[in-house]
């Protein structure tokens, strides 16, 4: 099929469609900027930013929509490498990549503190991932002509129990995967529209929707191309300009290297700074009163209650403006509710306080290898060899849940042969290079234009995207005068690691279309993941779980059918769960990876090259890599422990932190096939062939 004029010709009507595509939106973006110098004003240019790309996807799902099992499932296997190739990177980068990748650069520097692995770690693991993909699963997945991932579990091993399990991990690694989209998702949709988050994120699930709903994978590919070129423009266009605006060249990657020397130079008088010393005191002695409330949680809890209401009663009593009797109330009304969520919460800020106590406000040296120091005191050496082995930890599990991830491995089941499979792979890669080089140059050029810019500025003449990003998500930025000396300090702004990419443009002074671009990007690179994921869920629940276990007499078209309502239901739930912003960005994805790596992982690979691996040891494998994987993560969670009554803090196995439990998981997975293997002689089934 590859070598037949056909497929040439369709080819080039396809080179044309994107180029045409391209033009259109170059196009667009120049209308915008027209029109904004010409006073159109910012309120409309984020809707219009919006709406305008969400119609672009809307069109292209509506005009792919089918109910064809073949072109439903996977696009009927004839997507040519390079646009499989700029899909998978789409559906790859997520809002992680493009939202909170340069943030966590940014807010962990290269090698991270003891607690967090270093920004590093998630561009070397994610890319080395690839490099797993290519070489170990995807050519052998492509061969069989399969439509899932638990496809491949069937037909290995044979039996329900490979199947059941390995749809059940697909559901949940993928429903955790994709309520980080869809929190990015309600987080853009909120700030170009100006609507509460949970309209935001509702208004971006129709986006979701109309894109996959109608034409699954068959139109999930073609959005997610027209995404990619979108995230791509959207991501280089401002580091770029950023990168000519400090150092008058826009080859960022190559020249932000001398930008490092000078942050280097800002951290050293900030951590010498008297006012910045002050600001930690505050803090440390904030951490030092919340940790006298533990001694008594009912009683202080009630006093800071009776306080509350006190201040209500005397507002009232003076005739105080009624803004301050409503932010009164909802002070009051915002206090735990019992002694169980006042622990929780005590104990979160007593850990943030310490951590903005530290040099920096807790921030690490951007340059700095690994916390602590190798030839230092023994807390030193304790805290580099912890930090560094988390780092490694990290990285391993992103590169294995890479090569686990279900929604990505479906990919390469699009294209026409074996070896545009492979192909396409590569091209995956460029493609994501071309974003990743430009992360870690975005990270610094953003830290000095804070530090350089933002921090000594007057309280009374900050910019206003401030209380802007502020108003969309408190956790997104915190800005407080916590010395009174009117004067903004390094340890009194905090950012959050998902806004250092949105709000960049602002920062940087560029023109508010550029904001709208890049919100637009990140609203891109959202729903192409949301998109995969989706349909991953929804494949796995009807195809997978309901087709086999419940009615085995549905027909191709009915699945299908049934796959676009099981999308729905599993989008508004995830909405829903998305709505009450249960973490960052960062940790909820990196956590989806340590559940693929250890549920998928062992048995696929040992499974593809190792022909004792048999159905026993699969099901056990899985069961004991994931047990072991969601035990570790459950059990070092703060929510949990402060629900069994669990000592503050966490129980670490060698210091490694809960979003790297798959470290854990697959070394088990594979002992436990591996040794069910060489103890039963059960084989693999015979209608595999590999």
């Amino acid at each position: 099929m590859p070598d037949t004029p056909v497929y040439a010709a369709y080819k080039r009507r396809l080179h044309r469609n994107v180029g045409i595509f391209v033009a259109g939106f170059l196009l667009f973006l120049a209308l915008m900027a027209w029109a904004e110098r010409n006073g159109l004003s910012r309120y409309w240019l984020g809707p219009i930013f919006m709406f305008s790309t969400v119609m672009m996807y809307a069109v292209i799902g509506i005009y792919g929509r089918t109910t064809d099992p073949e072109e439903y499932y996977v696009a009927g296997r004839r997507i040519p490498a390079m646009y499989n190739g700029m899909a998978a990177a789409a559906d790859w980068m997520s809002a992680a990549s493009f939202i909170s990748l340069a943030g966590g650069l940014y807010l962990q520097g290269f090698g991270g503190t003891q607690a967090q692995a270093g920004g590093l770690a998630y561009v070397l693991g994610w890319t080395g991932g690839f490099c797993l993909v290519a070489l170990l699963i995807a050519p052998h997945l492509r061969k069989l002509n399969l439509y899932t991932v638990p496809d491949y579990f069937s037909l290995r091993y044979g039996g329900r129990w490979p199947r059941v399990i390995a749809a059940l991990a697909a559901m949940l690694c993928s429903f955790t995967y994709v309520i980080a989209q869809i929190y990015g998702i309600g987080l853009i949709a909120s700030r170009l529209t100006g609507v509460q988050f949970e309209i935001g994120v509702l208004l971006g699930l129709g986006g979701v929707l109309l894109c996959s709903f109608l034409g699954g994978m068959r139109a999930i590919t073609w959005t997610q191309v027209a995404q990619y070129i979108i995230l791509l423009l959207a991501f280089l266009i401002p580091v770029s300009w950023l990168a000519y605006k400090q150092l008058g060249n826009p080859m960022a990657p190559v020249v932000y290297g001398a930008q490092l020397n000078k942050i280097s130079e800002l951290e050293t008088r900030l951590m010498q700074d008297p006012a910045e010393k002050e600001v930690a005191t505050i803090f440390l002695q904030r951490a030092k009163e919340y940790e006298s409330r533990l001694q008594d949680i009912e009683g202080s809890l009630q006093k800071e209650r009776s306080q509350a209401q006190e201040l209500i009663r005397r507002l009232k009593q003076q005739g105080a403006d009624s803004a301050l009797i409503v932010q009164a109330n909802r002070d009051f009304a915002a206090l735990p509710k019992d002694p169980v969520a006042a622990r929780e919460r005590w104990v979160r800020i007593i850990n943030e306080s310490y951590e903005r106590a530290r040099p920096l406000g807790g921030v690490p040296a951007h340059t700095q290898p690994y916390a602590g120091d190798p030839t230092g005191t023994p807390a030193e050496q304790e805290a580099f060899s912890t930090s560094r082995l988390n780092f490694l930890a990290l990285m391993f599990c992103l590169m294995v849940g890479t090569a686990g991830l279900p929604h990505l491995l479906t990919r390469y089941y699009t294209t026409p042969s074996v070896a545009e499979a492979r192909t396409s792979v590569a091209w995956s890669l460029f493609f994501i290079a071309l974003v990743y080089v430009s992360a870690p140059a975005l990270a610094v050029l953003v830290k000095f234009e804070v530090m350089n810019n933002l921090v000594g500025s007057s309280f009374d003449a900050l910019p206003p995207w401030i209380a802007q990003w502020a108003k969309v998500d408190s956790s997104l930025i915190s800005v407080a005068d916590v010395n009174g000396d009117r004067i903004l300090q390094w340890g009194e702004i905090r950012l959050g690691a998902d806004m250092i990419m949105l709000a960049t443009p602002e920062l940087g002074g560029l023109p508010y279309v550029i904001s709208g671009l890049v919100a637009a990007g990140g609203l891109a690179a959202a729903l192409s993941t949301a998109d995969g994921l989706l349909l991953t869920i929804s494949n796995a629940m009807v195809r997978d779980v309901y087709s086999h276990e419940i009615n085995d007499h549905v027909t191709p078209e009915q699945r299908v059918i049934l796959s676009k309502f099981a999308l729905l239901a599993v989008a508004l739930i995830a909405a829903g769960v998305a709505s009450f912003k249960p973490a960052e960005i960062l940790p909820l994805v990196a956590a989806s990876f340590s559940l693929a790596a250890s549920a998928f992982v062992p048995a696929m690979v040992l499974g593809i090259f190792w022909p004792r691996a048999n159905r026993r040891g699969a099901v056990l494998g899985m069961l004991a890599g994931l047990g072991i994987t969601i035990y570790y993560m459950m059990v070092n969670a703060a929510p949990v422990r402060a629900f069994f009554a669990m000592s503050p803090g966490q129980d670490l196995w060698f210091g490694i932190q809960p979003i790297s439990a798959a470290v854990f998981g697959v070394p088990l997975g594979f002992a436990v096939v591996v040794a069910v293997g060489l103890l039963t002689a059960e084989r693999r089934t015979a209608s595999y062939q590999t």
